[in-house]
C-alpha cells in the first residue's frame, strides 16, 4: 500500500494497529521527495538522516507501549522556523550560513508529539511575497502547473503537501501566507486566532529567538484534510512557556455546532478595492450552494459587516508600517519625500501603502484604535452568524513573476490588471482583527487549477471554522493529488 497521500490521522491509526512502521513511512516519503522534488523544489533543506533516526526511535517507543498524537508521522517545517542544526535563512543570502542551536517552540512541540521531521520547505525572500523563490534555494513550482507559483510565504509547505512529501506541515501567516498557498495548491490550512499559537523561534536570522507577541503574524497548521488541521492545531496551540504559559493554560471552546444545518453563514464575494475573478467566484458559489443544500442559513448581505474598504486600509497601514519599520534612515527619508508628494485625494491602496511606510507612532496608535472598533464590529456580527465565507485571493495560482520591483508587478483578473499587492485585501480581512480563518478546497478552475475559499470564525473559537471545514469536505470533497 502507498501511504504518501494518506491523512495524518489514518497514518496514526495504522501505526497504532501495527499495519506500518514509522521507518517504512519515512523511507517512502524520502523516496518520493528524491524522485519528484527535482521539478517542484519544495524541500529546500532536507534532513533525511535525522528523520530516519527519529523514525527508528518512534518505532522503538511504540514497541515500548508509548503513544503520542503524531508518533512516527513524517512532517515538514517551513524554512523560517529554527530547527537546531539546520540553516534558517528566510531566503536572505547574507544569512545562508546561519544555523540555530535551538528549536523553535513549535518545532519542539512537533518533536514532543512524536513527529518525524523530513526537512524544511522553501520561502520567499524575507517571507515578503505571494510567491516562494529566493537566491539561496531557487524557485518552488506549483505541483498543478510548474509554470505557476504555489503561493507564499508558506508555498514550499503547500507544494510539499500537494506532492505527498509528508502528511502535515507548519507554516505562518501575516498576509495570507498559510491560506494563499493552500488555495493555490488545493490543500487545507488554518490561520489561528492571533496569540493562540506561540511563535518564539520563528524569527529572522538576524534576531534572537525571544518570546515576542507579534502584531499580525501567527503560526499555523497545513494538511490535506480538515480533520488533520485540528489534529496539528491541538499540538501547536497554547501560550509560550516562557511568558503567558507560566500562569495560563489553553482550553479552546468547542465548535458552535456539529451539524451543517445548524450553521449561520455570511457569504461574501465582492470587495470595494478589487474584483473577484470568475474562477474564485464560482468556488465561493459552490461552497454557498453546499451550505444551503445542507440546511445551513446562508445570507449574502448584513448591515453588521464591518466596512470592507476601511478594513483593507487599516490592514495595509498596520502591515506595511510594521514591515518597513527597520528600513535604513536614508531609505526612510526618500519614502517620506515620496509620500509627501501624494495628493490628498489619492486614497488608492498604493498610496495607503506608501504613507504607511513613514508612519509615526501616533499614526500607528490611531490605526490600532480603529482596529479595536472593527474587532467590536466582528463580535456583533458573530452574535448573528457563525462563520463568514469569502475568497482568499481573487484568482487561482498565477504564473511566476520575478520582477525585482514587486510594486511594479500586476495581477491579472479576468483580463484586467491590478496592483500586485491589492490582492491581499481578502487575506487581511481576517488578519487585521486577528480572527481565525480556515482555507478549504472549493473545486477547480476551467484550466484545472485548484480554487479555495476561507472560512472566517469568531475570535478564539477556532474549532468553529475547523468543524465547518470538516462538514464541507464531506459535502463537496477535499484534496485531490495532482496528476
Amino acid at each position: 500500500m502507498e501511504w504518501s497521500f494518506q491523512a495524518a490521522e489514518d497514518l496514526v491509526a495504522a501505526l497504532r494497529a501495527g499495519e506500518v512502521s514509522s521507518t517504512e513511512l519515512t523511507d517512502e516519503a524520502i523516496a518520493r521527495v528524491e524522485r519528484d522534488d527535482k521539478v517542484i523544489n519544495a524541500i529546500c533543506v532536507p534532513d533525511f538522516d535525522r528523520a530516519r533516526a527519529a523514525a527508528r526511535d518512534a518505532d522503538r517507543a511504540r514497541a515500548r507501549g508509548e503513544d503520542r498524537p503524531l508518533l512516527g508521522v513524517p512532517v515538514t517545517v517551513k524554512e523560517s522556523y529554527n530547527v537546531a542544526g539546520l540553516p534558517t535563512t528566510w531566503g536572505m543570502p547574507p544569512h545562508r550560513n546561519h544555523v540555530p542551536a535551538e528549536d523553535a517552540v513549535q518545532v519542539s512541540r512537533l518533536r514532543a508529539a512524536g513527529a518525524v521531521i523530513l526537512g524544511k520547505t522553501n520561502v520567499p525572500l524575507g517571507l515578503q511575497d505571494i510567491q516562494s523563490f529566493n537566491e539561496i534555494y531557487g524557485t518552488t513550482n506549483n505541483p498543478w502547473d510548474h509554470g505557476r507559483t504555489p503561493g507564499g510565504s508558506s508555498g514550499g509547505s503547500a507544494a510539499a503537501l500537494a506532492s505527498g512529501f509528508g502528511a502535515l506541515s507548519i507554516g505562518s501567516d501575516l498576509a495570507g501566507s498559510l491560506r494563499t498557498p493552500a488555495h493555490f495548491c488545493g490543500v487545507y490550512a488554518h490561520k489561528p486566532t492571533l496569540g493562540l499559537t506561540a511563535t518564539r523561534g520563528m524569527v529572522p536570522p538576524s534576531e534572537p529567538a525571544l518570546p515576542v507577541a507579534l502584531d499580525l503574524a501567527v503560526a499555523g497548521p497545513m494538511a490535506r484534510t480538515a480533520r488533520d488541521l485540528t489534529l496539528l492545531l491541538d499540538v501547536m496551540a497554547g501560550p509560550d512557556p516562557l511568558t503567558l504559559g507560566v500562569a495560563y493554560r489553553l482550553t479552546p471552546p468547542p465548535a458552535r455546532h456539529e451539524r451543517l444545518c445548524d450553521f449561520r453563514v455570511l457569504v461574501l464575494d465582492e470587495h470595494p478595492f478589487i474584483p473577484t475573478g470568475s474562477a474564485v467566484r464560482a468556488g465561493v458559489n459552490r461552497v454557498a450552494a453546499a451550505l444551503a443544500d445542507g440546511g445551513a442559513r446562508v445570507e449574502r448581505h448584513s448591515p453588521l459587516l464591518p466596512d470592507l474598504a476601511e478594513a483593507a486600509t487599516l490592514y495595509m497601514r498596520l502591515l506595511v508600517s510594521g514591515s518597513v519599520a527597520r528600513f535604513p534612515i536614508e531609505s526612510y527619508e526618500r519614502l517620506r519625500i515620496r509620500a509627501a508628494g501624494l495628493g490628498a485625494d489619492d486614497q488608492s491602496l498604493d498610496a495607503v501603502r506608501l504613507r504607511a511606510m513613514v508612519f509615526s507612532h501616533r499614526d500607528w496608535l490611531e490605526a490600532d484604535n480603529r482596529r479595536e472598533a472593527h474587532r467590536h464590529g466582528w463580535r456583533r456580527l458573530f452574535a448573528e452568524f457563525d462563520a463568514v465565507v469569502c475568497p482568499i485571493t481573487p484568482t487561482p495560482a498565477f504564473p511566476h513573476d520575478h520582477d525585482p520591483s514587486p510594486l511594479e508587478r500586476r495581477i491579472d483578473i479576468d483580463g484586467v490588471e491590478y496592483p500586485y499587492f491589492d490582492q491581499l485585501v481578502w487575506a487581511g480581512l481576517a488578519t487585521m482583527p486577528g480572527l481565525p480563518a480556515t482555507a478549504v478546497p472549493a473545486g477547480r478552475s476551467p484550466e484545472g487549477l485548484p480554487v479555495g475559499v476561507q472560512l472566517i470564525g469568531p475570535m478564539f473559537e477556532d474549532r468553529t471554522p475547523l468543524r465547518l471545514a470538516e462538514l464541507l469536505e464531506q459535502e463537496i470533497g477535499g484534496f485531490h493529488a495532482p496528476k
